[in-house]
């Protein structure tokens, strides 16, 4: 069986290929138009993609030796702000609630009460709904 595609003249070749070339070039420009069209109508949501796409870009990348070594104090810089902040945070509030009389136990005691008061209320409106019922009945 002869294969149609070896069969081909040089010149067939050629304009398969400028077919081929022509049709690519009119896939760019259209993808170009498309990008400029929305980069026109809305630019952030345009910088959004290309931050998320670099951040997806830099996140398959793996670190290099160099790019860990200068990295490094930044990293430990922050989450040692971070560290900080929290406890200052947490203290802060702490010191806070027990200015205001607000412990855990008292909380707790609290949150007791308030649930005991739900189950009062809830047993009380089905009474009235029963007591309702039967006397209509």
């Amino acid at each position: 069986m002869i294969d149609p595609d070896s069969t081909r003249s040089a010149q067939d070749a050629d304009t398969g290929e400028s077919s081929r070339r022509q049709r690519a070039i009119d896939a760019y420009d259209s993808a170009r138009g498309r990008a400029s069209d929305t980069l026109g109508e809305a630019p952030l949501l345009a910088l959004a993609g290309g931050l998320a796409a670099g951040a997806l870009i830099a996140a398959l990348l793996p670190k290099t030796e160099t790019e860990t070594r200068l990295v490094r104090p930044t990293v430990r810089r922050v989450k040692d702000s971070a560290r900080s902040a929290l406890n200052a945070a947490r203290d802060t509030g702490t010191q806070r609630l027990d200015e205001l009389g607000l412990s855990r136990e008292k909380g707790e005691e609290t949150i007791r009460n308030l649930l005991g008061g739900l189950g009062d209320a809830a047993r009380a409106s089905a009474d009235a709904a029963v007591d309702s019922v039967r006397n209509k009945g």
